[in-house]
Parts: C-alpha cells; structure tokens; sequence
C-alpha cells in the first residue's frame, strides 16, 4: 500500500470509531434498550404470575435510566484519579 491509501485507510477506520462512538451516546440506542427492557420485565412478570406487571417492569428500567445518567459522573471521576504509567 501507498502512503495515499495508508492515510485514506486510516481516515476510514477513524470515520467508523466515531461512528460507533456516537451510536453509544445516542438517544435512540438508549430508548431502543429502555423499551426492550421494558417488554423483557412486563413479559417475565407475566410468566411468574406476577400482580402490577406494567409498574413494576418500570424498576429494571429505572436502574438503567440512572445508571446511564450516573456513568459520565463516575467516569469524569475515575478519569482525574487514574495515572497511566
């Protein structure tokens, strides 16, 4: 390979890292994980027999929903007290 393709190569796969970085922090992906979460309880609570299904399916929702909101905190966190060597 050429220096000309090397960098274009290059260029492609950074495009792609992005990509997937915004894919990660997107809305949609994490709506997409609330509303899947969301069926998955309703439908166990269902199986076990479970009395208010739709309230409580919310609570495993609810964990994600604050650990989502929780995490860039906890990372900025670990971030400044982590020394690479």
């Amino acid at each position: 390979m050429n220096i000309e393709q090397e960098i274009e190569s290059i260029k492609q796969r950074n495009k792609k890292v992005e990509l997937d970085k915004a894919w990660e922090r997107s809305l949609v992906r994490r709506l997409v994980i609330v509303v899947l979460t969301y069926i998955v309880a309703v439908l166990w609570l269902y199986v076990i027999h479970e009395s208010s299904i739709f309230v409580k399916a919310v609570v495993p929702v609810a964990g994600y929903i604050l650990s989502t909101l929780s995490l860039s905190t906890i990372k900025n966190w670990w971030e400044a007290h982590h020394i690479i060597k």
